[in-house]
């Protein structure tokens, strides 16, 4: 029997033995019997309130994107109160909203490039962690008429990129030390603040080399057939790293103290978010609809980027596994790139 039911049986139960007194008790009793009536449907009704009062809200930040796609299913079963516990989204377009919300306290978890979590374990002393990995290389090179076919081929060129500061930059920087490739001596490399902005000046002519991520590759491409995939990133970090380290783009963060005070319903929402995420790789037209729904992007769009974007859910030993060596390769790089040096162990969060 369900909950409900049973309270509402014990509601009735109860005005029957009351309305036995009253038989015993005159007619006051009486009046009193059929005033415990709806008394039942109160208690039914405050049984409801106490159990989404037991919830806890978890205010979460993403950026459009990847990061955004892999929590689609958890918005929708937010906004259908289907959720473990209450779930508020704050969707932004640049990592550093994301790291004045989570400094200040004004969110508790976020989806965030992983050279910024380790940047932000470092400059708060660790009080932010690392919950899972949530996004594997989504990064290309495009050209608008120009032969590119390895990296040396971008010697004396002039390549736009966006990301500056975050991993985008840093391994551009790498791949290009490895194939012997100088940045301002060799490659002139200029950013834009934007991904959107980029993939404008690609589209109009203005730039002839572009380093993109997912879904903008996709935008790209779709609307115009002369700007072309040269090379994908994933591929030549794997050339260079030799297998010693995988392309992590993104992670999800939590804040130390959060997960702390509150690990049994974070660890329920870390539960739903891996569900969200198999449910955007599984359930692409279903997933694309909701990304229009929740202006994350255009359905037409995250239709055909989905597969590119490489959304993952990765935790525990295997998160722990694969980011360290990605971390000392970016810190070997630009010591910058991490904060100042790599995280230890109690980084990582595991539940």
């Amino acid at each position: 029997m369900k909950p409900t039911k049973r309270i509402v049986s014990l509601g009735l139960s109860v005005c029957l033995a009351l309305s036995v007194l009253a038989g015993c008790a005159g007619p006051s009793a009486a009046s009193s019997s059929k005033a415990s009536v709806p008394a039942a449907s109160e208690a039914v009704s405050s049984a409801q309130q106490s159990s989404a009062a037991e919830k806890t809200t978890i205010k979460i930040a993403a950026l459009k994107g990847p990061t955004g796609l892999g929590m689609l299913k958890l918005m929708s079963d937010n906004d259908a109160k289907t959720s473990a516990e209450n779930y508020e989204f704050t969707i932004v377009g640049a990592p550093d909203e994301i790291v004045s919300k989570i400094s200040k306290g004004e969110v508790d978890v976020a989806a965030v490039p992983t050279n910024l979590a380790a940047t932000l374990y470092n400059k708060t002393s660790g009080k932010i962690q690392m919950a899972a990995v949530n996004t594997l290389g989504v990064l290309s090179v495009l050209t608008k008429g120009e032969n590119i076919s390895s990296i040396k081929d971008l010697k004396g060129k002039t390549v736009y990129s966006s990301g500056q500061g975050s991993v985008p930059e840093y391994a551009l920087n790498y791949i290009l030390m490895q194939n012997g490739l100088e940045v301002g001596k060799d490659v002139k490399v200029e950013y834009k603040a934007e991904h959107a902005e980029l993939a404008a000046l690609i589209l109009s002519g203005k730039a002839k080399i572009a380093v993109l991520p997912e879904p903008f590759v996709t935008q790209v491409t779709t609307k115009n057939k002369d700007v072309k995939i040269a090379l994908n990133v994933t591929d030549e970090w794997n050339k260079v790293a030799g297998g010693k380290s995988v392309l992590t783009m993104g992670c999800l963060i939590v804040r130390k103290d959060f997960a702390e005070q509150h690990k049994e319903a974070f660890d329920a929402f870390l539960n739903e978010y891996k569900e969200s995420t198999s449910f955007t790789n599984t359930k692409v037209e279903e997933a694309a609809a909701l990304s229009e729904k929740y202006d994350i992007m255009p359905a037409a769009v995250a239709k055909k980027a989905i597969p590119n974007c490489n959304i993952v859910y990765i935790d525990g030993n295997d998160m722990k596994a694969k980011i360290p060596d990605f971390l000392s390769v970016l810190f070997t790089a630009n010591k910058k790139s991490v904060g100042g040096s790599v995280p230890g162990d109690d980084f990582y969060y595991t539940k």
